[in-house]
């Protein structure tokens, strides 16, 4: 079963563009936005298991240059919105 979860980041100062850049050139991340607040960024990350998950982390993301400190909140139950549920007839 697919692992969904946020990663939230501290970044140094002035790299939050590059580090989103660096983000989504993996293949695990859905989507990272600039965010204001005691974080600077967060991701959207999903691996097909939690295992892949901590490789993803510990791997990749911790490589990534400008990268302080993150912190990952996995997702439990997704809720979607109106407009992104499928259409029933």
């Amino acid at each position: 079963m697919a692992v969904l979860a946020y990663v939230l980041f501290k970044v140094s100062s002035g790299s939050e563009r590059d580090v989103c850049r660096k983000l989504i050139e993996f293949d695990e991340v859905v989507h990272a936005d600039i965010i204001f607040g005691e974080y600077d960024v967060v991701a959207k990350v999903k691996t097909p298991e939690l295992f892949n998950l901590e490789e993803f982390i510990s791997l990749k993301v911790r490589n990534v240059p400008n990268v302080l400190v993150t912190s990952t909140m996995i997702v439990s139950r997704e809720y979607k919105g109106k407009k992104q549920r499928p259409k029933t007839k």
